[in-house]
């Protein structure tokens, strides 16, 4: 599927590390609501089931939206809950093989953080690419850093879409402009603030500013 490059401008993964009490669920409706572009479901540790009917909903409200919906790392997941698409890491299945399975009209999202990665990945029929980590993050403990230079090399490289990702809060996004990213992906910058609505709001509006 050919992305429209303004669908990156917020992409924003799920957590629920800091829901407190609070369902994904009323989470993600707000953040949608509140100006994300793009919706990742990103699940570790919950059981198919659970992560079945947690797909579900979030496809509905990224639906009702009208934002895209992918699921992180399980092809089967997204594929039961028929979501938008997959995104996949360097150490999951071969961007290669994930298309072949998903088809032609579904999204597929790859991470990098080389250059060589991206264009394999470009070349494997990746839809858009997620580099980083750009900045130091806790989120994601395994991700390798990569340099604004590197970043900005990938994207004057590949023709798909890049979203940064890892360590982006309001306090730095502003540094990735000139890099030529297509937009931010994010987690605790809005996933661990009293007010997600409002964070989802501040960084949109950073996020076009740094494109622009």
């Amino acid at each position: 599927m050919k992305l429209d490059r303004r669908t990156m401008q917020l992409y924003v993964v799920t957590d629920r590390s800091w829901l407190n009490g609070r369902t994904l669920e009323s989470q993600v409706e707000e953040i949608a609501r509140s100006g994300a572009t793009f919706l990742q479901l990103r699940e570790k540790h919950m059981d198919e089931g659970e992560f079945l009917q947690e797909a579900l909903a979030v496809k509905e409200i990224a639906r009702r939206h009208h934002i895209p919906f992918v699921v992180n790392d399980s092809l089967e997941i997204a594929l039961r809950a028929d979501a938008d698409g997959v995104h996949v890491g360097q150490s999951d299945m071969q961007a290669r093989d994930v298309r072949r399975l998903i088809g032609e009209e579904k999204i597929l999202g790859v991470s990098a953080n080389t250059v060589e990665q991206a264009v394999k990945a470009q070349e494997n029929g990746a839809d858009y690419l997620g580099v980083g980590a750009v900045f130091s993050t806790t989120t994601k403990r395994d991700a390798n850093d990569v340099s604004l230079e590197t970043l900005r090399e990938i994207c004057n490289t590949v023709t798909i879409p890049v979203v940064a990702i890892g360590g982006i809060s309001e306090a730095n996004v502003q540094k990735l402009k000139g890099s030529g990213v297509d937009g931010i992906a994010v987690i605790s910058a809005i996933f661990a603030s009293p007010d997600a609505a409002a964070a989802t709001r501040r960084l949109r509006a950073l996020s076009e500013e740094m494109t622009r």
